[in-house]
């Protein structure tokens, strides 16, 4: 009976040290989001403070370049090629120095007869429901605008590995956060960031992060997108 009340209360203090955990973003987090937001922004000066502050963080070179990638669906080529621009002169800077930052692992190529179903699949997962019958909305009205959302985004660039999809998502809200004027976006990936675990207080820490790096305006419209999220006023 001890031995059983033992393992108990083991069980309930790893629970609750994983609900604490859960409650805020730890260094490698806030280093994603600082990173998506400056990229997104194009705050060159301060993304190289961000980049070096990541990888002092923990982050690797193939993480921070697959973020790079990630982010010009979001915020378009130019902003990714400047932000990529940006990390090569941090790693040059790095070098110099005699620091040798770790690469990390490799991204996967995705390789299927089918992408548009294999990114349907991948969309289906991180929402947490399963899209049916005909188009709607934007994919009605420019199908092939929904084609390239399945096969390359949702297919080729999730499918490339590296970061997770709750890393991705973290990336891609805080990026929308930054952009601002994406309000119907952003609500679709927060409650998608939430699906892949991560909690309304990390979130909320985002917002605060933003309102440093970025500004009040942005974040105050991020928090009330949240908030409506909240209310189920989407």
């Amino acid at each position: 009976m001890k031995k059983i009340t033992l393992i108990i209360l083991m069980l309930m203090t790893l629970l609750n040290a994983e609900a604490q955990n859960n409650k805020t973003l730890n260094k490698r987090q806030q280093s994603i989001v600082c990173i998506a937001a400056l990229t997104a922004k194009g705050k060159l000066p301060e993304l190289k403070s961000a980049l070096h502050e990541g990888l002092d963080a923990g982050m690797t070179v193939n993480e921070i370049k697959e973020m790079m990638i990630h982010l010009y669906a979001y915020c378009g080529f130019p902003r990714s090629l400047n932000g990529i621009n940006t990390f090569i002169t941090v790693m040059d800077e790095r070098k110099a120095k005699g620091i040798k930052d770790p690469e990390g692992m490799d991204p996967t190529s995705v390789v299927s007869s089918n992408k548009y179903a294999l990114g349907k699949n991948t969309l289906d997962q991180l929402t947490g429901r399963v899209a049916s019958g005909p188009p709607k909305g934007y994919a009605a009205f420019v199908p092939a605008i929904d084609t390239m959302l399945k096969e390359h985004l949702f297919a080729d660039i999730f499918g490339r590995g590296v970061l997770t999809s709750q890393e991705r998502e973290l990336t891609t809200v805080s990026a929308l956060v930054s952009l601002g004027g994406v309000e119907s976006q952003l609500s679709g990936h927060l409650g998608i960031a939430m699906h892949t675990g991560l909690s309304r207080e990390q979130l909320q820490e985002m917002f605060t992060i933003q309102e440093i790096k970025i500004g009040k305006s942005e974040a105050d419209a991020g928090r009330a997108v949240l908030t409506r999220i909240g209310t189920g006023q989407q």
